[in-house]
């Protein structure tokens, strides 16, 4: 499954700062038809995503009936993302 969003990058606070791209509620839909198909477990979705140039693999977190993909250093930093940015993703769940 491939879909391409843009959402709003927020920060989430512990005992060090994460950063996340809530998956808009549209593609948390279809990603939740497929989600059987593909978690290992835990309800996290595995996933390769593209953020500007660059590629990458992670996983999905389930959070309040959509979901949020975690975007590290090595992603946000060569693009100069911050807090509040407006990312656009391009997303391909494993199934």
């Amino acid at each position: 499954m491939k879909l391409v969003f843009t959402g709003r990058m927020i920060e989430w606070r512990g005992p060090s700062p994460y950063y996340f791209v809530p998956v808009p509620d549209e593609e948390s839909a279809d990603i939740r038809e497929v989600a059987a198909l593909a978690t290992h477990g835990w309800g996290v979705i595995p996933v390769e995503a593209r953020v500007g140039e660059v590629a990458f693999r992670t996983s999905l977190f389930p959070r309040g009936g959509g979901y949020l993909l975690p975007l590290k250093d090595a992603v946000r930093k060569p693009q100069s993302l911050s807090t509040g940015d407006d990312v656009t993703v391009a997303l391909t769940v494993f199934l």
